[in-house]
């Protein structure tokens, strides 16, 4: 897991790597193209994450997926808070998220 000042400089970084769909988490998938398509956890992995943690307000505590799908061929980003602030997950997804070991 890298880290990066700022939440604005990651999405940056890997929008220049490629990660350029926007992903919404929605009841058990991940979804994108203004909800035209949707990726379930079988189909798509986590190439990397980084988690930010706010100095004081824990609301500033975010974590940012680069997720890639060989399936639909979609390279993008997800970002959700976490502790108290992140969106509810089914388990599946939970176990989606988690970082591939390369």
């Amino acid at each position: 897991m890298d880290t990066m000042t700022t939440l604005s400089e990651i999405t940056t970084k890997l929008k220049n790597e490629g990660y350029t769909e926007d992903f919404n988490l929605k009841d058990g998938c991940l979804e994108c193209r203004g909800n035209v398509v949707q990726i379930f956890p079988d189909d798509f992995v986590v190439d990397k994450h980084y988690r930010f943690e706010g100095q004081s307000d824990p609301a500033d505590e975010a974590v940012v997926y680069a997720i890639s799908s060989l399936k639909y061929h979609l390279k993008g980003i997800l970002v959700n808070g976490y502790g108290m602030y992140s969106d509810p997950l089914t388990d599946d997804m939970v176990k989606a998220l988690r970082e591939k070991p390369q």
